[in-house]
């Protein structure tokens, strides 16, 4: 084993040391040159506005390769419109984002001004991984070029022919010391995030997160982890089952589950298990009539994530859960793993214990809406949250005992596709938020800068400290 994993590094240290190469570019490049104005940041942007819009069928085509089958319509509109939707949005913003924050001065300090000017960091890096490998490389590079950073992006290495088609397309469209992507395996990746970012931005598993995090500690680096967990779907007594199951159903099924933010479980009023699970299979079979030659139907991303999330179905059956299961013959041949919901899967279950990613769905009954939220409290804290009720009231209940990175209220996950809103997570479910405002100032740097006016008491005052100075401490110590 040993000996496999040095082979692996010495075939993989010429992509590491381009790297290097490429970050001590881009270091002394944001050293030695003045930040990027207002017009060269937007000539940025409207790149890879261009570079995305133009590719998008190259990208739908390389994402599928990569993923054995992916449905063009998925990548259309979980990927390519959002990506060019933020790039819009902070087109349209920059200016003034851009603009000094006036601030507040006390009396002590008058006359005087402060403000604050957003500056850029330098160099950002940005670890992106295989489920969404265009829109969560290119939204985080959106806010560190809005930013007036230079970037390094590292795609995951189990997506080759996209990684591949992003390199050569930034390549065309950028100078090395603008953007830059790197690709290549495992080793690859461990010696990015050992690069002195100034700000490196990951996206994946909450166990891979630790490692980079990790990484960056020894450079100090700043870092935004954008990691999973069990993100639960709440429905409430008084919700239509009909309607919950079709927005859960689009929300878990789409990409066949490989999302972060997919509801990982559900919970159901007692009683209700077995009507919420029929429901939410008459919509599976409603969106996917078939399952192993549809072409809008994903594959999983590898037979290993394809074989764990079958032995979780066995262990689940075998603890006595019921399943049920959308699938066709020939489907396992082709990687599919068919539309699957269980219920009453024990609580140390797979199922029940890690981030499913997958389309696989356990339904939990409850008997209170206490309960339910004590449920999802007692776990770490999730990326996602949703709640279904046609109540303010329930609402406002779940949202005030519960804490998620962020919510959809009687829906799933389009609480991402807001660029006016910061997506993250919290505890195990990441650090730090970006999208829109909040990414610009995540890529930033907030200066201070205080301007003195034409008379600084405080300097008239003393040194040698004398009566005025007391008098004057006297006074202000107790407005």
């Amino acid at each position: 084993m040993a000996d496999e994993g040095q082979a692996r590094l010495v075939a993989e240290e010429p992509a590491i040391a381009e790297a290097r190469r490429l970050f001590e570019l881009q270091h002394a490049a944001s050293r030695h040159e003045l930040p990027a104005d207002l017009a060269r940041r937007r000539d940025r942007l409207r790149r890879l506005r261009r570079l995305v819009g133009d590719n998008e069928a190259a990208f739908a085509q390389a994402i599928s390769e990569d993923f054995g089958v992916r449905a063009r319509a998925e990548t259309e509109l979980l990927e390519v419109l959002p990506a060019l939707n933020s790039i819009r949005y902070a087109l349209g913003n920059l200016a003034k984002w851009m603009n000094p924050e006036r601030r507040h001065v006390d009396l002590t300090f008058q006359p005087g001004k402060a403000w604050v000017r957003h500056e850029p960091l330098g160099v950002i890096g940005i670890i992106s991984p295989w489920n969404y490998p265009l829109l969560l490389a290119v939204s985080p590079l959106v806010d560190a070029l809005a930013a007036g950073n230079r970037a390094m992006v590292k795609p995951s290495e189990l997506t080759p022919a996209f990684s591949e088609l992003l390199r050569r397309l930034v390549a065309e469209r950028f100078g090395e010391t603008e953007v830059a992507v790197v690709t290549g395996g495992v080793e690859v990746g461990q010696a990015f995030a050992s690069l002195p970012f100034d700000h490196l931005l990951f996206t994946g598993s909450t166990a891979i997160g630790r490692k980079v995090y990790q990484a960056a500690a020894a450079n100090l680096t700043p870092v935004t982890l954008e990691l999973g967990g069990k993100s639960p779907a709440i429905v409430c007594p008084d919700y239509d089952l009909d309607k919950a199951a079709r927005s859960i159903a689009f929300g878990k099924f789409i990409n066949a589950g490989q999302t972060c933010i997919a509801p990982d479980y559900v919970l159901v009023p007692k009683g209700k298990a077995d009507a919420f699970a029929e429901a939410l299979m008459a919509q599976v079979r409603r969106s996917y009539p078939g399952i192993a030659g549809n072409p809008d139907y994903s594959a999983i991303i590898s037979q290993r994530h394809y074989d764990r999330l079958a032995h979780g179905i066995e262990e689940a059956r075998a603890a006595g859960a019921k399943v049920l299961t959308h699938e066709d013959e020939g489907a396992r041949e082709l990687r599919k793993l068919g539309p699957t919901v269980v219920i009453g899967a024990p609580e140390k279950t797979l199922f029940l214990t890690e981030e499913i990613f997958g389309p696989v769905l356990p339904i939990v009954p409850y008997e209170g809406i206490e309960e339910a939220t004590a449920f999802v409290t007692a776990q770490d804290r999730p990326l996602a949250l949703y709640c279904f009720s046609d109540d303010k009231a329930q609402h406002r209940e779940v949202l005030d005992r519960t804490l998620s990175g962020g919510v959809t209220l009687n829906g799933t996950i389009l609480h991402i596709a807001q660029d006016s809103l910061p997506f993250g997570g919290v505890g195990a479910s990441g650090i730090g938020a970006y999208h829109g405002f909040e990414g610009f100032k995540r890529f930033s740097h907030a200066r201070a800068v205080y301007k003195v006016g034409f008379y600084n008491a405080l300097e008239r005052m003393g040194p040698p400290w004398g009566k005025l100075a007391q008098t004057m401490g006297r006074v202000l110590s107790k407005r």
